[in-house]
């Protein structure tokens, strides 16, 4: 797990995604979320714009990464 530090009470999923590397762009984010190919806490999650908090665990194609402030 890596832990991805954010300097905001939050960051939606969406640029998550793109701010750990886990998507090349907005367009691959938009997809994998709507495909339901991202999980947040473990679940499924097809929001994009999904707000994380500090806690929060994101996975892609078993990457997983964890939202830490800064």
């Amino acid at each position: 797990m890596t832990d991805i530090a954010i300097t905001g009470e939050f960051i939606k999923l969406d640029a998550l995604l793109k701010f750990a590397n886990l998507v090349s762009s907005g367009g691959e984010a938009k997809i994998r979320i709507g495909e339901g190919e991202v999980l947040v806490n473990g679940a499924p999650c097809v929001l994009r714009g999904k707000k994380l908090r500090q806690g929060d665990t994101v996975t892609l194609d078993g990457q997983t990464v964890r939202i830490v402030l800064e």
